[in-house]
């Protein structure tokens, strides 16, 4: 398969040169090499957006999928996977639709351990209704929604998600293509809940680029305690001796979601039906 076939027609309204379309180039290369490696299809994929400037790529990606609500992406991931255990379904989500609006949808993705990889967008910021904080946003920002500055500690996404049960945890930069691509790749192909943290800043209301480049390092995984101790050593704020730790903190295998509900020996056993539209209107109407 060619990278190109992941393109839609659909106009795009990213502004230009937002960070997104590293983020979605990432997303194509890795789901592109993962076809043509043998270990999906590319009718295996699926994808879940919730609402915001993320959930535009569902219209960017030839892919399958669901636009769904704000903050609700881990139950439609979650009904996805349950109805089909095959597919290899990806959320999407800004920082917002997860950590505001999706907070306890999100602690739960991770403590159900479904086998699904979930994408969070994080430009501390709501962008799409131009430039108000958020749950990740720094303490003194000033925003449209915080004109003398944020009173709010932020919270930690990647903490959140190692104490949540998350077996598969990792942070990546949305120009750091190459290793972007690789931690995609390794997500999905983890067995489990999978979350990808992506620091995609805003070039229009938040553009720190040069911020986060300067004091990114990468890691390597380590077993839970550390990991949480390295992403504690990052508290979303933007001063000057921040370092931010990049890279995957922690991967792990546990019984997921679907095999706890036998999911798999009741979708062999339940008997194949077939349908026709049609019927099904006339059943039901």
């Amino acid at each position: 398969m060619n990278v190109t076939e992941l393109t839609t027609k659909v106009p795009n309204t990213w502004c230009p040169g937002c960070t997104n379309f590293m983020l979605m180039a990432g997303v194509k290369k890795a789901v592109t090499e993962l076809v043509n490696e043998g270990v999906f299809t590319k009718e295996q994929f699926t994808t879940v957006a919730g609402i915001g400037c993320h959930a535009k790529i569902y219209d960017y990606l030839n892919l399958s999928g669901f636009y769904g609500l704000h903050g609700r992406v881990p139950p439609v991931m979650a009904g996805l996977k349950l109805a089909n255990p095959n597919l290899k379904v990806l959320g999407f989500s800004g920082d917002g639709d997860a950590f505001a609006e999706g907070m306890s949808h999100f602690i739960h993705f991770c403590r159900y351990n479904l086998d699904a990889t979930y994408i969070i967008h994080n430009n501390q910021i709501f962008a799409l209704t131009t430039g108000q904080v958020t749950p990740t946003t720094e303490p003194g920002a000033v925003t449209k929604s915080t004109p003398h500055g944020s009173p709010f500690r932020p919270i930690n996404p990647i903490t959140l998600a190692l104490e949540s049960g998350a077996t598969f945890v990792a942070r990546e930069y949305a120009l750091d293509l190459p290793n972007l691509s690789e931690t995609l790749k390794r997500a999905m192909k983890h067995k489990g809940a999978s979350v990808v943290e992506i620091l995609q800043p805003c070039i229009t209301f938040k553009d720190v680029r040069d911020f986060v480049k300067d004091k990114m390092f990468r890691i390597e995984p380590s077993d839970l305690e550390n990991a949480v101790k390295t992403a504690r050593g990052w508290n979303y704020t933007k001063d000057d001796a921040t370092r931010i730790p990049v890279g995957v903190f922690y991967e792990t295998q546990y019984p997921t979601l679907e095999e706890k509900v036998g999911v798999k020996v009741w979708h062999e056993e339940f008997p194949k039906r077939e349908h026709k539209v049609e019927e099904l209107w006339a059943r039901f109407k």
